[in-house]
């Protein structure tokens, strides 16, 4: 490391030694989020989670059918990190244990949670897969399309966004607009379009929180449309939640939806405002047009907050190459403020655009009308 004043004064040190702390933090934080996705995908928690007491890393290694040598190893790292509790051998041939606090279990383990964070390993590990294509994007200005981010990100998308919808969907959001919420409730039954469903958790929880509701999931992402399928059919709820892999443009579609949703998916699209006319177009003339995006600051400032350099994070590596892939393309990318959504929704033929008053740390709720 450098020594030394930097500057003619010196009042660069500081400034250069916070930075250095800096880099070594976020690399125990990266290295920490790796050895979380070995946990997740390996199943390691889960069987830690399965136990009562405390495990050797034979027992574990066993129940998980991996290398006793790397359970061990990864057992001490997640201990040495504190993920993890271990008790001291009983003698000195007898091997340390471990246990999974129940507290992080839920973090790391409970899907249903909104505490759930290990859905941000898999999305760090997706794009890591693959920095050699989003450099060269970088390079050509040309995109990376999602699909080449794998089963990680999508994974990590979906179970990243099913607590919300699952907790939060129809218990706070669609209730927070009383009109709306009266509409799902009542005969004739609801018609609801869900643009971008991705695996289907927003769709299939107003369908779960609105009995009579019939709601349509679009998405042209082959493999997310085939487990939202699955999804539906595992919580018996085919018969009123179909899916589709379709274009939300598609004029056979029709005009006769009282709700149409889009959920942190307008930042990604190439053509956002073709995207909301098409939304426009789906609703019926008293319909509603409910976006969810990401809570952004109203304008740029240096340097952000944590939201701030969380969305930022995401979006040169994921969102804005997603964004990219076709020409022309309005390359959004994830930090859309508002004045941006206005933008295209005004060109989109939208008269206004309302922000809810709906309280989330990530997301920003617009309601549009024609």
């Amino acid at each position: 490391m450098a020594e030394g004043p930097v500057g003619p004064d010196g009042r660069g040190e500081a400034q250069r030694g916070a930075l250095v702390d800096r880099i070594f933090a976020a690399t125990l934080s990266s290295l920490d989020l790796l050895y979380l996705y070995v946990g997740e995908r390996l199943g390691l928690y889960q069987v830690l989670a399965d136990h009562p007491v405390a495990m050797a890393p034979a027992e574990v290694a066993t129940s998980a059918r991996i290398s006793e040598r790397y359970a061990r190893e990864w057992l001490e790292q997640q201990a040495v990190t504190g993920m993890l509790e271990v008790e001291a051998p009983a003698t000195s041939e007898s091997p340390r244990r471990y246990r999974l606090p129940m507290a992080h279990a839920e973090v790391l383990l409970d899907r249903d949670s909104l505490n759930y964070l290990a859905p941000f390993a898999l999305a760090v590990a997706a794009i890591a897969a693959i920095l050699p294509e989003i450099l060269e994007a970088f390079r050509s200005g040309g995109g990376v399309a999602y699909e080449r981010y794998g089963v990680d990100m999508r994974d990590a998308i979906a179970r990243g966004n099913r607590p919300m919808f699952l907790n939060l969907l129809g218990s706070e959001w669609l209730p927070a607009i009383p009109e709306l919420d009266e509409r799902l409730r009542a005969e004739p039954p609801a018609r609801v379009a869900d643009i971008g469903c991705g695996t289907g958790w927003s769709s299939l929880a107003i369908a779960r929180a609105y009995p009579k509701v019939r709601v349509d999931g679009l998405d042209l992402d082959a493999a997310s449309i085939a487990t939202a399928q699955g999804n539906a059919a595992a919580a018996g709820l085919s018969e009123r939640v179909t899916f589709e892999m379709r274009n939300a443009g598609d004029p056979a579609l029709g005009g006769d939806y009282d709700l149409v949703t889009a959920f942190e998916t307008i930042h990604d699209m190439a053509d956002p405002v073709g995207a909301l006319r098409a939304m426009r177009a789906l609703a019926i003339p008293v319909g509603k047009v409910l976006i969810a995006d990401e809570r952004v600051a109203e304008e740029f400032s240096a340097p952000g907050d944590d939201v701030e350099r969380l969305m930022y994070g995401w979006s040169a590596l994921h969102c804005l190459p997603v964004g990219m892939v076709e020409s022309p393309s309005a390359g959004t990318g994830t930090v859309m403020r508002p004045a941006t959504l206005r933008r295209y929704a005004s060109e989109a033929g939208f008269s206004n655009v309302e922000i809810l008053p709906i309280e989330n740390d990530v997301w920003r709720f617009y309601l549009l009308t024609v």
